[in-house]
């Protein structure tokens, strides 16, 4: 607290010698510096009651008292006596030019009726999201019809992309405040869209599904730290990236991101041991099968460990089987079926299993160098047992990719992955090779919301692959170059 001198008391008693000109400037400075003080605890208050009232949605009444009202006469008679020749100190309080009615006005925040507050209520329960991801990306491969092989979003060169829009809706469960439930839809367009929904080889009807790419119900169980349970549809955790490209270190996706699933069908439950370490279980249609394609329910068991606030581990192990045991076939039967839904029966049909064993780690090293690596294994066959003119020998998918990022000015950073997949039976690109590539990205963050991203890519293979300039003719890498801009807005936090 601020206080008068002892010096300044007694001179301004009667009878003392006069107050020098030192005196009375360091005194008329105590009395601004007491004014400023008082001035700031009036704002403060004041911020504080209309807070109070916007979370209760009652009228207060404003404290119209002026700054420095609460000083006393007595204290006011000093500091005047102190001046010479009368001098008003000019004290916070006595200016009334500002009446009591206008404090009033400044200070009473406008008062909310029910219905506005529950929509307010409503709003601060809910987010909607928007994001649009565009590119330009030039493959100097020169590859006829302009595509750019083994990419899963940054599909054509040399030309200006929508590779995705996209829009979220979520209410997220808040048990704390006696919310267990929750909801979360999401509308995707654009060539992302054509990569991640509707093949036709995993859906029966994909174009019901296609512009969905997530929608689930969600519920938290008061079981143990909280078993939250979702029924829908949603992006696989099956690998370390994800479908959000403002949330990845690079722009253009892994092989391993364009390989594994890409979202599941069904049920998933995730329950915290404790603060290190966390269980998931999943039952679904299959892997990219909304609608299944047979009969058999796919299952994962995954664990993610928190060995330290700086490290995330993912350990998944994913069971099941994919291949249909029915042919769709045009309507053509008395009774009516909707579109897509008249089959004949594959018999006998393919039973063989699918394993994926899929594992990986984040490490913040500093606050601004992070860390990353992934590793994947995955067997699949197309008969559980051999029968005479049938195989039942495993294809095999192998490898990994390592990850970097360094984050420089809050604007700039810096990022880099390396890669290496062994599709040595054709499973993934349809033929035996092995893959590598490297990228190297740069960030720049213009505002929240809209991020530059430039990325520099080769991918090799030990076989001639890649598209080229000529028909026909194959090529053993590819080099692109890409500038993506991304866009994005709403009250959801953190990764999407």
């Amino acid at each position: 607290m601020f206080g008068l001198s002892a010096l300044g008391l007694a001179q301004a008693q009667p009878g003392a010698a006069p107050a020098s000109a030192e005196d009375v400037r360091e005194l008329r400075t105590l009395v601004q510096e007491l004014a400023a003080r008082d001035a700031r605890l009036e704002a403060e208050v004041a911020e504080l009651r209309a807070e109070v009232h916007a979370q209760r949605g009652q009228e207060f009444a404003a404290d119209t008292r002026q700054p420095g009202a609460h000083i006393t006469p007595a204290v006011q008679t000093i500091v005047a006596s102190a001046l010479p020749g009368g001098v008003s100190p000019n004290l916070p309080g006595q200016n009334t030019s500002t009446t009591s009615q206008e404090l009033q006005s400044k200070a009473a925040p406008p008062a909310f009726t029910s219905e506005d507050r529950g929509i307010l209520d409503y709003l601060k329960g809910n987010t909607i999201n928007f994001g649009f991801d565009g590119y330009y990306s030039y493959n100097f491969n020169a590859p006829v019809g302009r595509v750019n092989l083994l990419r899963s979003y940054d599909v054509l060169s040399n030309a200006f992309s929508v590779n995705q829009a996209s829009v979220i809706f979520e209410h997220a469960p808040n048990p704390s405040a006696g919310n267990r439930f929750g909801m979360r839809l999401d509308l995707q367009f654009g060539q992302a869209t054509e990569t991640l929904q509707g093949n036709p080889a995993n859906e029966p009807r994909p174009d019901v599904y296609r512009n969905i790419f997530q929608v689930y119900g969600t519920y938290v169980a008061p079981l143990g730290r909280g078993l939250t349970i979702d029924f829908g549809k949603w992006g696989s955790s099956l690998g370390i990236e994800g479908n959000y490209t403002k949330d990845q270190i690079n722009y253009s996706r892994a092989y391993w991101f364009d390989f594994l699933p890409f979202y599941h069908m069904g049920l998933r439950a995730d329950l915290p041991i404790n603060n290190k370490l966390a269980v998931n279980y999943w039952l679904v249609n299959g892997t990219q099968q909304t609608e299944p394609t047979n009969g058999f329910k796919d299952q994962l068991f995954g664990v993610v460990l928190t060995p330290h606030k700086t490290v995330n581990w993912t350990v998944n192990y994913y069971f099941g089987q994919d291949h249909p045991d029915v042919v769709q076939i045009p309507n053509s039967g008395p009774i009516p079926l909707q579109p897509g839904l008249n089959f004949v029966a594959i018999r006998p049909a393919p039973d063989g299993r699918l394993h994926i064993f899929d594992s990986y780690a984040t490490w913040q090293a500093t606050p601004k160098l992070t860390l990353a690596g992934e590793g994947d294994y995955v067997v699949q066959r197309l008969w559980r047992h051999a029968a005479e003119g049938q195989s039942s020998a495993p294809s095999i998918v192998s490898g990994g990719a390592v990850y970097a990022r360094y984050q420089f000015t809050p604007h700039v950073a810096l990022g880099g992955r390396t890669e290496y997949l062994s599709d040595r039976d054709g499973l993934f690109s349809g033929v035996p090779q092995a893959l590598k590539e490297v990228t190297g990205t740069f960030d720049y963050k213009i505002a929240d919301g809209f991020l530059m991203r430039y990325e520099w890519r080769r991918d090799f293979s030990n076989q001639p692959f890649f598209l080229t300039d000529v028909q026909g003719v194959r090529s053993d890498h590819q080099t692109t170059a890409t500038v993506g801009l991304i866009w994005w807005f709403g009250r959801k936090q953190g990764a999407w």
